[in-house]
């Protein structure tokens, strides 16, 4: 396997020990499952949990799976474990995926958003940097914030020139709300750490790459609420869990922010060319996302009710969705974006990257996978009696 692979040069990629915290999240057990079942690369997985990546870890003697000795978990946490950094010595490159990411806590737990995202990432940047470690840091398309169009009167002409809504790396500035929606407590510990990785290659020379994800989706995403996690995720699970229980989905100011959404596998790709592509993916920060695959909350609440009814076979509600204030479904303190609609000259150009799947067959798979894993524990926990 290492010697028939080569990297978008010619050259042959040599075989390499990634640390990757965060492993046993949604990303990262789609991570893993990519380096090991197509790479010869070795995976250090360090996370507080391993649910999601619990098949990669299982063995036996009387079945032994192709990249058996080529993952060991650590079950660490970042924040106050001294192992951190003996792993990240032994890593010839270090991925860092852990933060606190469900919109919902970013009001509501505003600290631990801040410490999760900006004070807890700084070891690993700082060892990084001392054992000349090279660094793939996950960030968020939430740095970029509002748009410069939704600045403008809502019927003004401008609004539909790409220069006022599409974001670009190297030049969309990072327009958030006021200190009172603390809706923003992630984007700007997320863009404080941006810039602590950038002028940590600036001025000592640390190796970086930092990911900007859009609404990457697919099986694994999240959690339903009641079954597998508690509180408020993002708005596709929300949507899954309602269809889940046959409730009409609920939408947030009536569902006019605007999306773009990528299958987790086609973005893995382009992270897999990060990895195995250090000359042209040093220094430069990428948008991961699939502008083709724009849409209204409203219209994906509709096109998620059409394409349920399909996999599961149930009858659509006759009213299939509810307004709700974002007061109301999140608290005080939630502001939102508009749009984002990512600009792909970078990546295109670096890494030759173009997503392909559509937006119809990421949500049937999404849906599919949730519906057969999900619906049989929902049955379980709705029969469960309630306490008197």
């Amino acid at each position: 396997m290492a010697s028939s692979r080569v990297d978008l040069d010619g050259k042959p990629i040599a075989a390499m020990t990634i640390c990757m915290i965060g492993a046993g999240g949604f990303i990262g057990s789609h991570l893993c499952e990519k380096l090991l079942f197509e790479t010869p690369h070795i995976v250090l997985a360090v996370d507080v949990y391993n649910d999601k990546i619990a098949h990669l870890l299982e063995s036996s003697e009387n079945e032994k799976q192709p990249w058996d000795g080529r993952i060991q978990f650590h079950r660490l946490n970042i924040k106050n474990d001294s192992r951190l950094e003996g792993l990240i010595k032994m890593s010839d490159l270090v991925i860092n995926l852990a933060a606190i990411c469900t919109p919902a806590d970013y009001n509501t737990r505003p600290l631990d958003t801040i410490y999760s995202n900006f004070i807890d990432a700084l070891p690993v940047v700082k060892y990084c940097t001392e054992n000349k470690k090279r660094l793939i840091h996950f960030s968020t398309c939430e740095v970029y914030g509002k748009t410069i169009g939704s600045f403008l009167p809502k019927d003004h002409p401008l609004r539909q020139d790409p220069a006022f809504f599409v974001l670009k790396e190297d030049e969309s500035p990072c327009i958030f709300g006021s200190i009172d929606k603390q809706r923003w407590s992630y984007a700007c510990a997320k863009q404080l750490i941006e810039r602590l990785v950038y002028a940590e290659g600036a001025e000592n020379g640390l190796e970086f790459s930092i990911v900007r994800p859009y609404n990457w989706i697919g099986p694994r995403m999240d959690f339903i609420p009641g079954i597998d996690g508690e509180g408020v995720p993002r708005v596709l699970a929300c949507f899954s869990d309602n269809l889940l229980r046959g409730e009409p989905l609920k939408l947030v100011d009536g569902g006019e922010s605007q999306r773009t959404f990528i299958y987790i596998k086609d973005a893995i790709e382009a992270v897999l060319l990060m990895i195995e592509n250090p000359k042209r993916a040093n220094g430069h920060i990428f948008n991961v996302g699939n502008p083709n695959n724009e849409v209204t909350v409203r219209q994906l609440a509709e096109m998620m009710a059409k394409i349920y009814g399909k996999v599961s076979g149930e009858k659509m509600l006759d009213v299939p969705t509810i307004d709700v204030t974002a007061q109301e479904f999140y608290g005080e303190g939630y502001d939102d974006s508009d749009k984002r609609i990512p600009d792909m000259t970078i990546i295109n150009k670096q890494l030759g990257w173009n997503p392909k799947t559509s937006l119809w067959d990421l949500l049937e798979s999404t849906l599919t996978y949730q519906h057969k894993t999900y619906s049989q524990a929902m049955k379980t926990v709705m029969a469960k009696p309630t306490a008197n």
